[in-house]
């Protein structure tokens, strides 16, 4: 089998995991779902193995299929830095790219991706300043840098927004608090617990769930910890302090873990945020190193990004 095939067979296998249909992913590919099914077939039988369990609703993994899908998910990651490499060799772009990003996200995710990009891309440099208070929005340090990182809504202003990443908010709490104060069974419960909430400006979409048919703010009454840094928060609920609303983002290893338990999550995630994790740039037109860097950060983060596939994969398991 070419390296081409094997790859998107890899691929396709890997989008009916996160789409959990045949149909849904056949709508990604243009093909039909029985043209999916009869490929995930050949795939089955290349490697004789049963990677997924079907019923009427929905396609799930057995466990030989979530551990090869690990696997596929790597090879096709190593396809992908492999035609950049290729590509910087036959473009060579040169030169620096100087970006701001809020300071948890980027020590999580973005530097470990700029790391892969720079082996990829020789020619060029980054500089990255990682900022504790909000992003700036009205683009007074663009021109200064070249792109900048929002995480949440974008304010009406003259930047150009490249979405990378969507946006997921869970309710956790730690197995020591939840043994102490009992687990809430529903979010109407949520006022009657402890919790950890923001300082000030918190995101629009913090505690904020469909209750009863509409769209309620719901969240512990009592907080013993108030902080204007995600990080703080994230502290205080690992401490056992009461329940948090954090982004997946900033808690899924906890949660992968066990050092936080999510709740209302028996469905799986919560779904994404009408807002959710941009690139900032000044001009429409990005020249070929922002816009190999953008390239390359919205398939590292998209559609859906690794910190939420790994908890999907989690939470089916459990």
């Amino acid at each position: 089998m070419q390296a081409d095939s094997l790859t998107q067979q890899f691929r396709l296998y890997l989008d009916v995991l996160e789409t959990g249909s045949f149909s849904a992913a056949a709508r990604l590919y243009g093909l039909t779902p029985s043209a999916v099914a009869r490929r995930i077939d050949a795939l089955e039988a290349s490697l004789h193995c049963q990677l997924v369990s079907r019923s009427t609703h929905s396609v799930k993994p057995t466990s030989a299929g979530q551990a090869f899908a690990e696997r596929a998910r790597r090879i096709v990651q190593e396809m992908q830095l492999a035609r950049a490499e290729m590509t910087s060799l036959q473009t060579a772009p040169q030169g620096r790219i100087r970006i701001d990003a809020p300071a948890p996200f980027g020590r999580r995710h973005l530097a470990p991706a700029l790391a892969e990009f720079l082996q990829a891309y020789p020619g060029v440099d980054i500089q990255l300043r990682l900022i504790d208070s909000f992003v700036d929005l009205q683009g007074e340090h663009l021109g200064e840098v070249d792109l900048i990182l929002r995480i949440g809504p974008l304010a009406d202003t003259r930047l150009v927004a490249t979405p990378l990443a969507p946006m997921v908010r869970v309710v956790c709490a730690s197995p020591a608090y939840l043994e102490r104060r009992g687990v809430p069974r529903s979010v109407a419960e949520l006022p009657d617990h402890e919790g950890l909430d923001w300082d000030g400006l918190a995101p629009p979409h913090a505690w904020r769930f469909e209750h009863n048919g509409k769209r309620q703010h719901l969240r512990p009454r009592r907080l013993r910890m108030i902080a204007n840094n995600a990080e703080a928060l994230l502290s205080g609920a690992l401490a056992g302090l009461g329940v948090a609303h954090l982004p997946t983002w900033l808690i899924s290893d906890h949660l992968l873990r066990g050092d936080l338990l999510p709740l209302f999550c028996e469905e799986g995630l919560p779904a994404p945020e009408a807002s959710g994790i941009y690139a900032l740039r000044l001009t429409r037109e990005a020249d070929s190193r922002r816009r190999l860097l953008l390239e390359f950060l919205k398939n590292r983060f998209g559609p859906v990004p690794p910190w939420d596939q790994a908890l999907q994969n989690g939470l089916a398991m459990g």
